[in-house]
């Protein structure tokens, strides 16, 4: 069983462990290799020890003490080293696992955050994304989603699938948590960790026509990091494709809310009891020589949407 860090002072253990080192010259000068390795055993017990005791002694698990620092410096980039010196354990790798996976801190790695940003799921212009890299850490939200574990589970059976690509595996994993939020790191996870992830993920929204938001695409109330697959249907094939900025300047423009006179839901008003949720309608459709421009499009809920289908309604006129 590995040696747990013990937590005292601060200042005497960096005296004992100075005390240590010091003495250690003379084992340099006389002993053999052994004997020197040997004596670094308890220097190396006392400077976990140190590392872990920076953190508050009412704080007395490892995993306790990740989690603490990292919630005293949310969103912002934490290098591994320095939770395996808080945590004062060999496994600290697996104690922010434990805290992703069991717990449902919202803990991104480097990676993530970087391909999130390619895809402009989220702003990082505060991180050095050029350098990030996967032992970089960020605590992206405040509070833990308590069905993480439950959907973990769920993730790991779609992980292994080896009939099906990426993209299937994130939609079928978004399907099985339709009005769920979903973090990047478990889509990441779907995926095997393949870089493509968050391209797949914009893929369905824009290509495929899956109702797939985040802060930056139609729920700017969500959390950063955050994926919301709303309801578990297509858009039109006639109003796919449209392209991410368009989409956004055109919710911000018609601000979130449903264009039909009679109706006007808005997208504060989500709710998984009465699922709604926002697409955009092109007034002049392609098959007449509409394009993909915002003057052409406009913001409907779904089942507005459906009855302009299927009633004929003509929008451009309204």
């Amino acid at each position: 069983m590995a040696r747990r860090s013990n937590q005292s002072n601060p200042e005497e253990l960096r005296k004992r462990l100075l005390d240590l080192l010091i003495n250690f010259e003379n084992k340099l000068l006389k002993e053999n290799l052994r004997s020197q390795v040997k004596e670094l055993i308890p220097a190396h017990y006392l400077l976990r020890d140190l590392g872990s005791s920076l953190i508050p002694t009412t704080v007395t698990a490892a995993r306790d003490r990740i989690l603490h620092y990292l919630t005293k410096y949310p969103n912002t980039v934490i290098k591994g080293e320095e939770l395996m010196v808080v945590a004062g354990i060999s496994e600290w790798a697996r104690r922010i696992r434990e805290l992703r996976v069991q717990l449902g801190w919202p803990i991104f790695t480097g990676m993530s955050v970087k391909e999130m940003s390619r895809e402009g799921e989220l702003s990082a212009s505060n991180y050095d994304l050029e350098n990030m890299t996967p032992n970089d850490y960020i605590l992206l939200g405040a509070k833990p989603d308590r069905d993480a574990a439950y959907r973990w589970n769920i993730a790991n059976d779609i992980r292994k699938k080896k009939d099906i690509g990426v993209r299937d595996k994130i939609l079928k994993y978004l399907r099985n948590n339709v009005g769920q939020p979903v973090t990047g790191e478990e889509l990441r996870y779907v995926a095997n960790d393949r870089t493509e992830w968050a391209r797949r993920v914009r893929e369905l929204r824009t290509e495929c026509g899956w109702s797939v938001v985040t802060k930056q695409t139609g729920m700017p109330e969500l959390p950063i990091g955050t994926y919301i697959l709303e309801m578990d249907r297509q858009s039109h094939a006639h109003d796919r494709k449209i392209p991410d900025p368009i989409r956004l300047e055109v919710l911000r423009r018609d601000n979130y809310k449903c264009q039909m006179k009679e109706c006007g839901w808005h997208v504060a008003e989500y709710n998984r009891a009465d699922p709604r949720i926002l697409e955009l309608h092109h007034r002049q459709h392609h098959v007449k020589g509409g394009d993909n421009s915002a003057a052409n499009l406009v913001v409907l809920c779904n089942r507005c949407h459906d009855r302009v289908h299927s009633e004929g309604i003509d929008l451009t006129v309204q």
